[in-house]
């Protein structure tokens, strides 16, 4: 019996450990933001990924907002501007006035496992320096974001069971090495962990933030919903679905190039195409003005056309 309890001991002293080193990691890189705007305050999270005082946060944090105040956990307060912000993603980058706080390092959320302990650091109801953790409960998630008239989903979004409160949204998930894997979205409502992943797609958002202040997004013009592909054609390409197209917009890059209402996505870029959030990860602004070879179903057969996606809002 005493056997078990020291195995049970050691168990918790390394999930401890575990905990302890990636809070002590990214601590020091997170911010309690306080945010005003026209309709009041507001308040958030934020971690430093620069040594020149660059801070990734919750778009729906800073909504409406130039500026603010960050506090540190060793006393540091400096005033910020907001650089950019992407309602899309969820996802804003910040610049601190005063710099000195150490930058989080940034993860892959595509290599994360369901089950996979995470670390959630922010300051949640004004308590600054609050530390979580839990396990990843699920990948490949799906919320929506809306910027006045488009509507997009936001994809590979992680859940988690670690505890998140008003005040963590912009806040650090972290991985067990203290790696920063996603952004906290404490959004009303869903009742869940739910974090925007740092990944290929994200890192390149964050990218054009700081760069340009503004993501460029691509335009197709179509719609569609996932479709099962015939058995043999499945078989084949190695490819089980399709995206139906159930709306083409006129005049739209994908009506120019000639797909019509019924065709089924395969592939785009030589890449394959099975739901929507496929077919958005490759409408980032590099896309813009670019051959984009797609190929589609039509009547049984294969067919290739070439569009070029012109700007989202042009």
């Amino acid at each position: 019996m005493s056997t078990e309890r020291e195995a049970e001991r050691a168990a918790l002293d390394a999930y401890s450990q575990v905990v302890t080193g990636a809070a002590e990691r990214v601590l020091p890189s997170v911010a309690a933001l306080a945010v005003r705007t026209a309709r009041g305050g507001g308040a958030g999270s934020a971690v430093t990924f620069t040594d020149d005082g660059f801070l990734l946060t919750s778009a729906h944090v800073v909504a409406g907002a130039t500026g603010g105040t960050a506090t540190f956990g060793d006393g540091l307060e400096t005033r910020f501007d907001v650089v950019g912000a992407d309602p899309l993603s969820d996802l804003a980058v910040l610049r601190a006035h005063a710099t000195g706080a150490p930058p989080a390092e940034l993860g892959d959320a595509d290599g994360l496992r369901i089950g996979q302990l995470v670390v959630a650091v922010g300051n949640p109801m004004g308590l600054a320096g609050s530390v979580t953790a839990g396990v990843v409960s699920g990948l490949g998630r799906s919320i929506p974001a809306r910027d006045g008239r488009n509507l997009r989903l936001i994809d590979d979004v992680i859940q988690t069971d670690a505890a998140l409160n008003p005040g963590n949204s912009g806040g650090a998930l972290a991985d067990s090495t203290g790696r920063v894997v996603g952004v906290n979205t404490a959004v009303a409502g869903y009742g869940l962990g739910l974090a925007v992943p740092i990944n290929t797609t994200t890192r390149q958002i964050i990218g054009e933030l700081v760069s340009d202040r503004r993501v460029r997004r691509a335009w197709l013009g179509v719609a569609g919903v996932p479709m099962p592909l015939p058995p043999a054609l499945a078989e084949r390409l190695g490819q089980k679905m399709g995206l139906r197209v159930v709306e083409v917009v006129p005049g739209s890059p994908a009506g120019v190039a000639g797909i019509y209402l019924g065709d089924v996505i395969l592939s785009a870029g030589g890449r394959p195409i099975s739901n929507v959030q496929a077919l958005q990860r490759l409408m980032l602004g590099p896309a813009i003005g670019t051959r984009l070879p797609v190929t589609v179903l039509r009547k049984g057969a294969l067919v290739d056309v070439v569009t070029v996606p012109a700007e989202l809002g042009h």
